[in-house]
């Protein structure tokens, strides 16, 4: 009896001081930078790699929040792989390491490799987060890559804390296949009390969306202006918009023609290799950085739905400053020793000709739904080297973003990505906002 009495005690003492090791949660947080990646693959789909080592090299590379995105598909329930798929997948490596760094006592497998039988269990989110989420430093959030298409064109999109599988929606359009996707995660976050973001990821991938597509589903506030996947064609070509261009394009619409807010440009990895024997769609090329108070998905969405947030593939930023009473916009970069910045303040102003002209192919053939627009929408209003980086507004802007552009490679680049970059979120002039 004494034996189990001091064991109890020493178990008290151990959770006690466990307890008290870990800071408590402060009262009223300050605001923070959170960092976050929100389109990620796995064994789940098409990654090559299991879910728990993914998370663990985010959280090990400073990030605060993941979201795993695997194509139609929630990491939920009972699913087993052979182990000849995983080790043609990711040549040979992935199941090694994971043994490796997990163990038997962790790494679930069934059958045997002499018969090709052997099998290894994924674990779902809710199991393997208890490995890898710390309070306050680094959360996991449950998403989904909604993957459909219009008439071949592919149309994904990304939903952020679902509770549910929402499978893709058809139409007769592209923007019907857009909006029914929408409103069936909308219908969800209602019933389920979630809040839930959903953004369209890259628009160029297969020439699948077009800034008319998706200008007027007013429902989508959100999409990516840089994806790290090395074939999503961010910069378009000589026939197609850039993400960028794509992006002033549906904000002139939305205000000048819709009296509607802007979209939000968001930048992430669309990571599914991991073992270093491609370099086509890694960890680490793009991200979000938002401003919260607490690390929650509930924090974190609300955040970016009010535009606290800005992407980046390596350029920090201090602050983003918006004074309506000055009507100024003022962008205070994290600099780094012997690095040049430049801001480029870009918006369309107001009175800016819509009209657009189709774009022919080599024979005379009008190129599905692609336009092209006058040089004044998305223009460069200013240019700024260094920090504080200041635009004043003249009152005429339908509004104005910014991308700051540095002379530090990054860290992973590829032709659309040399230099670290980041983008601000579009601002409207205070008679706008109001």
């Amino acid at each position: 009896m004494s034996t189990t009495i001091r064991t109890s005690a020493l178990l008290a003492a151990a959770l006690t001081t466990t307890a008290l090791s870990t800071p408590p949660i402060p009262y009223d947080p300050d605001l923070q930078w959170f960092k976050g990646n929100l389109h990620t693959h796995t064994f789940w789909s098409d990654g090559n790699d299991f879910p728990d080592m993914i998370a663990e090299w985010y959280r090990d590379h400073d990030y605060n929040f993941l979201a795993l995105s695997d194509h139609n598909i929630l990491s939920q329930g009972q699913k087993w792989m052979k182990i000849e798929d995983i080790d043609r997948r990711s040549g040979g490596d992935a199941f090694g390491k994971y043994l490796d760094r997990f163990g038997e006592s962790w790494v679930e497998t069934r059958g045997s490799r002499d018969d090709s039988t052997l099998e290894v269990r994924l674990k779902p989110l809710d199991e393997y987060r208890t490995l890898v989420e710390d309070r306050g430093q680094f959360l996991m959030i449950q998403g989904e890559e909604i993957t459909g298409s219009f008439q071949r064109r592919p149309i994904h999109i990304n939903s952020t804390n679902l509770g549910v599988l929402i499978p893709p929606q058809a139409g007769d359009t592209a923007e019907e296949v857009i909006r029914n996707v929408l409103q069936a995660v909308e219908a969800h976050a209602e019933e389920s009390g979630r809040e839930i973001l959903t953004h369209l990821n890259h628009p160029n991938f297969g020439w699948g969306v077009t800034a008319e597509d998706f200008a007027a589903v007013l429902e989508e506030r959100f999409f990516e202006v840089f994806n790290g996947h090395t074939s999503v064609r961010n910069d378009g070509d000589a026939n197609h918009a850039s993400t960028e261009k794509m992006w002033d394009i549906i904000n002139t619409i939305r205000i000048a023609e819709l009296n509607a807010p802007p979209m939000f440009g968001i930048a992430t990895d669309d990571s599914h290799s991991y073992h270093g024997h491609s370099d086509v769609s890694v960890p680490g090329r793009g991200w979000v950085m938002v401003q919260a108070r607490h690390l929650s998905p509930e924090s974190i969405i609300r955040a970016m739905k009010a535009g606290d947030f800005y992407a980046s593939t390596g350029v920090s930023l201090d602050a983003i400053q918006f004074d309506t009473d000055e009507g100024s916009l003022a962008i205070h970069i994290a600099t780094e020793e012997g690095v040049e910045y430049t801001t480029q303040f870009i918006g369309t102003m107001q009175g800016v000709d819509l009209t657009s002209e189709p774009v022919l192919d080599a024979e005379g053939n009008e190129i599905i739904a692609t336009r092209r627009y006058s040089d004044d929408v998305g223009r460069v209003l200013s240019e700024v080297k260094g920090t504080p980086a200041i635009y004043n507004f003249t009152g005429d802007e339908l509004y104005v973003r910014a991308i700051i552009t540095s002379t530090a490679p990054t860290d992973k680049p590829f032709a659309e990505n040399r230099f670290k970059r980041a983008w601000v979120q579009p601002h409207m002039p205070a008679a706008a906002d109001d």
